[in-house]
């Protein structure tokens, strides 16, 4: 009698121990870090990008309205492309004017906008050479699939190429913005 039970509680857990990894959880957290060098002080660039409230610097940003300035727990929703456009929400978690830096995450976005979840970024100014400055802006993220086996339109691939895209995208304005090229 006490074979047959464990013969039988042996078969019906033989499925927990034969899930592959990718089965065993969902999707891996991503991170990127992109950077520009630019010949103008850190200063005068953190005077262009170090309003959370303004995010005009940014090409694909039409306008930006939000709350709070730049404490902790301010928002912003920025509307893309032209006005009526997608929008992003976000909100700051961590602000020093002293180090050039903030922090924010997204709070809503459409995956068909950005195919990200759980997304966080950081956005940086440092002293570069030469008297210049160097920008860095990181991000991490899940992919806008939570779930096992994603639509190619939101896997990591997607999610990576998207965010490195955003970052690009407003880095070079930033780098034309103070370079003049």
């Amino acid at each position: 009698m006490l074979l047959r039970l464990i013969a039988a509680l042996s078969l019906l857990l033989t499925p927990l121990f034969l899930t592959t990894p990718s089965e065993a959880h969902g999707p891996t957290r991503q991170k990127i870090a992109l950077t520009t060098e630019v010949p103008a002080a850190p200063a005068d660039v953190w005077a262009v990008i170090g309003n959370f409230q303004d995010m005009s610097w940014h090409p694909a940003v039409y306008s930006t309205t939000g709350e709070g300035g730049n404490a902790v727990d301010a928002t912003r929703v920025l509307t893309l492309s032209e006005e009526g456009g997608p929008t992003i929400s976000e909100v700051l978690y961590k602000y020093s004017a002293e180090k050039m830096s903030y922090s924010y995450r997204i709070t809503d976005v459409k995956v068909e906008v950005l195919p990200v979840t759980n997304y966080s970024s950081h956005l940086t100014v440092k002293p570069g050479k030469d008297g210049g400055s160097l920008i860095e802006w990181k991000g991490a993220f899940y992919r806008g699939y939570p779930n096992n086996d994603p639509p190619e339109n939101l896997n990591d691939e997607a999610a990576v190429a998207a965010v490195t895209a955003v970052y690009k995208a407003g880095l070079d304005a930033l780098h034309t913005r103070f370079s003049g090229n």
